[in-house]
């Protein structure tokens, strides 16, 4: 049979060579802005550019991901020796909180200056825990805000690349060998002042870790508006925890027992608090003003 012009064997082949590529489903993209006329980058990518890379610096991620390994090992490391030197029943009275508690007591640390009633209630001659009276101390606060505060000064620090884990560590201890301290001189204070004994150490730990707070308030504020927001919130939470401080020692710690006492027994509880009080500026300004530059 014979085919027409342009079949055949040879016309197949030919058909075959002369039928184009399917075009691609996709464009490729990998070559950088190729969807813009000139590979120029899309409006905005520059600005999603920076604040990724701002979100992504490893040197932050890093020094917050240090900050917290040290928190959970020390956090470890207290535990297991509290379990061997102290009551458990006693420390547990400190750490019972709830979230309702913890919102209130962060707004009376804040703002103070409307609270009325100071005095801590009592149950059959047993305080109230902390989850059913405000003006009870506990230390769940405290120990949550130290841990933030490392974390906060690791990411400081990273931000600034200054970061290393000698820094961080050294940040750390010191903040616990001044509240330490601080402690050791609220217990001699209240020895040599005859205050009554239901003032442990826990109830002195928990006031003094308060200050934490407003650390944490003082540096973001620092991080967020520069060194003039810092000095305008280290002074707002300094003022603050000075009068809560004083009004919590003076009624609640103290007690209205003591009112009664001779004068200069009075004079030197009065003192006490007052320095207890006063000190607390100094302390926070010296374990975060290095954090804000």
């Amino acid at each position: 049979m014979a085919y027409p012009s342009g079949y055949g064997a040879h016309g197949s082949k030919h058909r075959a060579r002369a039928a184009p590529d399917p075009p691609p489903l996709f464009d490729d993209t990998s070559g950088g802005y190729s969807s813009q006329p000139g590979g120029y980058p899309a409006p905005g990518a520059d600005v999603a550019f920076n604040v990724n890379h701002l979100l992504g610096d490893p040197m932050a991620n890093m020094a917050v991901a240090y900050g917290s390994s040290i928190a959970s090992h020390g956090k470890d490391m207290v535990h297991k020796e509290l379990h061997r030197f102290v009551s458990m029943n006693k420390l547990k009275y400190f750490f019972a909180v709830d979230t309702a508690y913890v919102a209130k007591k962060l707004g009376l640390l804040v703002f103070p200056y409307t609270h009325q009633n100071w005095e801590v209630q009592y149950s059959r001659d047993v305080p109230l825990p902390p989850r059913q009276d405000l003006n009870a101390p506990d230390l769940y606060i405290p120990t949550m805000a130290f841990i933030t505060y490392v974390l906060l000064a690791g990411m400081a620090l990273g931000i600034q690349k200054r970061f290393s884990p000698e820094v961080l560590g050294l940040c750390a201890s010191t903040a616990l060998v001044w509240i330490v301290l601080e402690v050791l001189a609220l217990l001699l204070g209240v020895y040599l002042a005859t205050v009554r004994a239901d003032l442990s150490t826990f109830h002195l730990l928990a006031y003094s870790g308060y200050k934490y707070v407003g650390m944490i308030l003082s540096v973001l504020t620092g991080l967020l508006f520069g060194s003039d927001g810092y000095y305008v919130a280290l002074a707002w939470t300094s003022s603050a925890l000075m009068y809560f401080l004083v009004r919590s020692l003076r009624t609640a710690a103290l007690g209205p027992d003591s009112m009664g006492g001779p004068a200069p027994r009075q004079r030197l509880q009065l003192y006490l608090t007052l320095g207890a009080a006063a000190f607390q500026p100094l302390i926070i300004y010296w374990l975060t003003y290095h954090l804000v530059r």
